[in-house]
């Protein structure tokens, strides 16, 4: 083989003038597509006012009249051509009633804005004509929950006011979202509509049921006091021992008797204490629940058990895969918890999602844990493997209908609950 046939080849001129074209082809189809596309925001923004009142049957109606009028022109079928011509005229008359201007000032109310699920809640929505003239005939839609509410207004004089009462449906745990309440004009088959907002949504908290505990309910709390630790510090409860006064020491330590009998300054020692702390965890998992019912026995046990400990003013967090409660107020935490959704494939498993709700959390001396009856016992066992030794950790299965009981399992404490009911009976057994 000779040096001329092991030489590498150079490249070719023509792939590299090829490429470079094809770079250059590329960068410009972007360019001209990044291009086109503002432009066509800018002509929708501009035509929004137009377009933005045409109904969707409005544009079928449309789109059918074009068609008939290309099948009309092509095939010179003049059936087809009467009715695009039909739905034209259609499409124009509707214009006339789009046409107008209202002066209203409209209020929402909700009474109460917090109830429990079952419970009945009523809202009253008030229209008031703000203009100097009489007002015509209007129609107002308020969307309520997922449903839709329609009201016709009828003429109002100056300063006239209309008003109209509604039921909220209240029967599930929910965050129900009340309005925004619209005005609309168009005509009587939907064709152009044209909405006007009046206010902005108002929100109605629908509790989940709750049991009340007694206070500092076994499994709770360990002492009122806090639990003491071999951790020595200068201000705290539990004295240890005296010890020489040091510069920076705050004076309210000395112990003045036996720094006159020494005479050298003598300050106190202390054991730390440390106040308990309870962290709640349920997984909201849907494959771990029964049923849509047992969910929400779930949510209410989460709910009576971190109630009652804010009430007696225990350090606590609560955690759910979907969202961390607010726990300052009981009734912040049920609005937070009424906003609990069930969950879909977040964790591959409870240890991975209580290992990361809590890893920004404080030390808990007490865990609960919270589950489904699909979820197996194992599962909440692991649990335990995520805190240290003084942690203590309880499982609490919701199994809807069946006998309510507690039992150890391998040295965890497991509570199966059956019926809401069931829970301070079990809650006054328990004990960590």
């Amino acid at each position: 083989m000779t040096a001329e046939s092991g030489a590498p080849k150079p490249p070719s001129q023509a792939r590299i003038a090829v490429r470079a074209v094809a770079r250059s082809l590329g960068a410009s189809l972007r360019s001209l597509g990044a291009t086109l596309a503002r432009a066509g925001r800018a002509v929708a923004d501009f035509c929004a006012p137009v377009t933005g009142v045409i109904s969707t049957t409005g544009w079928l109606v449309l789109g059918a009249a074009v068609v008939a009028l290309v099948l009309a022109w092509v095939f010179g079928w003049i059936e087809f051509a009467f009715l695009g011509f039909t739905l034209l005229a259609a499409m124009l008359v509707s214009v006339a009633f789009i046409f107008g201007r209202m002066h209203f000032t409209v209020g929402i109310e909700l009474q109460p804005t917090r109830v429990v699920a079952g419970e009945r809640a009523l809202g009253r929505m008030v229209v008031r004509n703000a203009g100097g003239s009489p007002s015509a005939p209007a129609r107002i839609e308020l969307p309520v929950g997922a449903g839709l509410a329609e009201f016709v207004v009828p003429h109002l004089a100056p300063d006239a006011e209309h008003e109209e009462l509604f039921a909220v449906p209240t029967n599930r745990r929910a965050v129900i979202i009340a309005g925004p309440a619209v005005s609309v004009r168009g005509d009587q088959l939907g064709i152009l509509r044209r909405t006007v907002r009046w206010t902005d949504p108002v929100e109605l908290f629908v509790h989940p049921l709750t049991a009340r505990l007694r206070p500092s309910a076994a499994g709770l709390v360990r002492d009122l006091e806090g639990e003491v630790t071999k951790v020595i510090t200068n201000n705290d409860i539990a004295f240890h021992a005296l010890r020489a006064y040091e510069p920076g020491d705050p004076l309210r330590n000395v112990h003045w008797r036996t720094s006159a009998r020494t005479g050298q300054l003598m300050v106190r020692q202390y054991e730390e204490t440390r106040r308990s702390q309870l962290t709640l965890v349920q997984t909201t998992e849907r494959a771990h629940y029964a049923s849509d019912d047992e969910f929400e026995l779930g949510v209410s046990v989460l709910a009576s058990i971190g109630v009652q400990v804010v009430r007696d003013a225990t350090r606590l967090s609560v955690v759910t895969e979907g969202v961390a409660l607010r726990t300052a107020t009981p009734t912040v935490l049920l609005d937070d918890s009424s906003r609990i959704e069930p969950a879909d494939g977040a964790y591959p498993s409870m240890r991975d999602f209580v290992r990361d709700a809590t890893k920004r959390l404080p030390t808990p001396s007490v865990v609960i844990a919270i589950g489904g009856s699909q979820l197996p016992i194992a599962e909440f066992r692991s649990v335990e493997t995520v805190f240290g030794n003084d942690t203590e950790t309880i499982a609490i299965r919701v199994e809807l209908g069946t006998t309510s009981s507690l039992a150890k399992v391998a040295g965890t404490t497991v509570a199966t609950v059956g019926a809401l009911g069931d829970l301070p009976r079990l809650m006054r057994r328990v004990r960590p």
